[in-house]
C-alpha cells in the first residue's frame, strides 16, 4: 500500500478534479504490476497497474492481490469503471486503503466487488490514503475547495514595505519551492493591490508542471490589461461586482458586496469544480480567510535576516496549530493548520 501511496503522487498537478490514485498487483509476494492515474481523462491506477503486467506474468492476475490507494470507480465517466474490469481479469482480492467520498462511487465500487464474490479488505493506512487526496476529500465532504493560506515574512513580520515599492522577502531556493507548490494546486488567488504593485504572473515557470487557474480580485475592474496575469496564456478569472462574462481564457465573475467576498469566492470555485486554491496575497484578502474561519493550511516563509522595520504587518491568526518547520538557507518554512481541523 505504501507503494501505491508513492505511485499516486506522481499524479499531483496533473489528476485534479480526480483523485491521485496508485494500484499495484502482487502475486506469490511479488509485485507483477503497477500503475498510477497519470492524467485527467486518462486511463485509471487500475488500468495502467494490469496493463504493465508482462506477457510472461499475465497468466498468474487471477491468482494475484490488487491493491489500490483508493476503491476502484463504479460508474462510467471519462473512462470505464475500474471494479469491472478487476471482475473481468478475475483478480480473487482487492485490498484498498481508503474509500471514495465521490457519491457516484461512495461504497458502490466496494459492493460491485464483493458481488462478484471478490476478498475485498479496506482501511489499509486508510489516513494516509486520505491525506494524499486531501484535496477530493475536502471538497466532497465539505463542498468546498482545499484552501492554502501562503506569505512571506521579515524577521519582524512585515508582509510588504507599506509603498509602491515591492519587498523580496524570501530567497532563490524559497521562491523555487512556492513555483512547485503552485504546480500542485488547481487555482491561485491575488487581490487588486498585489496584481498591480507586484504584477505577478502566478505561474510555475521556475517548477516543472501546470500553471493553476489565477485569480484575482478586482471589484471595480481598475486593474491595467497590460499585466502579466491578463496575458491570456492561461485561464484567469476577475472576481468583480460590474459583470459576468467569459472571453478565451478570461473570466469575469460578479460577485456582490452584501455577502462576504471570501463565501462568493469558495462558493464560486465549487461551482466551477476547482478543488484546491493556494492564496498569495495581500495581507487584507488573507487576513479574510483566516477571519471567516475558511482555511485549511497556512504556508508560511520567514526571512531570518531581513528587517522592513516600517511596513504593512504579516496577517495574525485567531488560532492554529503549529505542524511543521524546515530552513531553507535562511528562510524558515513553518506550516499550521486550524486549531479545530
Amino acid at each position: 500500500m505504501r507503494r501505491c501511496l508513492q505511485l499516486a503522487a506522481l499524479g499531483a498537478g496533473y489528476v485534479a478534479p480526480n483523485p491521485m490514485v496508485g494500484a499495484v498487483l502482487v502475486y506469490n509476494n511479488k509485485i507483477i504490476g503497477e500503475g498510477y492515474h497519470q492524467r485527467f481523462g486518462e486511463a485509471h491506477a487500475e488500468v495502467n497497474c494490469i496493463a504493465s503486467v508482462e506477457p510472461a506474468n499475465r497468466q498468474y492476475i487471477p491468482q494475484s492481490t490488487l491493491y489500490v490507494s483508493l476503491e476502484p470507480c463504479a460508474h462510467h465517466g471519462k473512462t470505464p469503471p475500474c471494479a469491472d474490469l478487476i471482475v473481468r481479469n478475475k483478480i480473487p482480492k482487492v485490498i484498498i486503503g481508503c474509500r471514495d467520498p465521490f457519491k457516484q462511487v461512495d461504497g458502490k465500487g466496494i459492493e460491485k466487488l464483493n458481488a462478484a464474490g471478490i476478498d475485498v479488505n479496506v482501511g489499509i493506512l486508510e489516513n494516509e490514503s486520505k491525506e494524499i487526496n486531501k484535496r477530493f476529500f475536502t471538497f466532497h465532504t465539505k463542498h468546498r475547495p482545499y484552501i492554502i493560506l501562503k506569505w512571506a515574512q521579515t524577521a519582524d513580520l512585515k508582509i510588504s514595505s507599506g509603498t509602491d515599492n515591492r519587498l523580496l522577502i524570501s530567497n532563490e531556493y524559497s521562491n523555487r519551492l512556492v513555483h512547485k507548490w503552485r504546480s500542485e494546486e488547481a487555482s491561485i488567488l491575488v487581490g487588486t493591490n498585489t496584481a498591480v504593485n507586484d504584477d505577478p504572473e502566478l505561474t510555475t515557470r521556475l517548477w516543472i508542471g501546470p500553471s493553476p487557474v489565477r485569480m484575482i480580485v478586482d471589484m471595480d475592474l481598475r486593474l491595467p490589461s497590460w499585466l502579466k496575469i491578463f496575458n491570456q496564456q492561461v485561464r484567469t478569472i476577475v472576481f468583480n461586482k460590474i459583470k459576468h462574462e467569459e472571453s478565451g481564457n478570461l473570466m469575469y465573475y460578479q460577485v456582490t458586496e452584501d455577502v462576504p467576498l471570501v463565501h462568493q469566492v469558495v462558493n464560486a470555485l465549487y461551482y466551477l469544480n476547482i478543488q484546491s486554491l493556494i492564496v498569495e496575497g495581500g495581507a487584507k484578502l488573507l487576513q479574510s480567510f483566516i477571519d471567516e474561519d475558511i482555511w485549511d493550511e497556512a504556508r508560511i516563509i520567514t526571512s531570518t535576516k531581513m528587517i522592513a522595520g516600517i511596513g504593512l504587518p504579516a496577517p495574525q491568526f485567531n488560532k492554529s496549530v503549529f505542524s511543521a518547520s524546515s530552513y531553507l538557507h535562511d528562510d524558515r518554512i513553518q506550516i499550521f493548520t486550524p486549531a479545530h481541523k
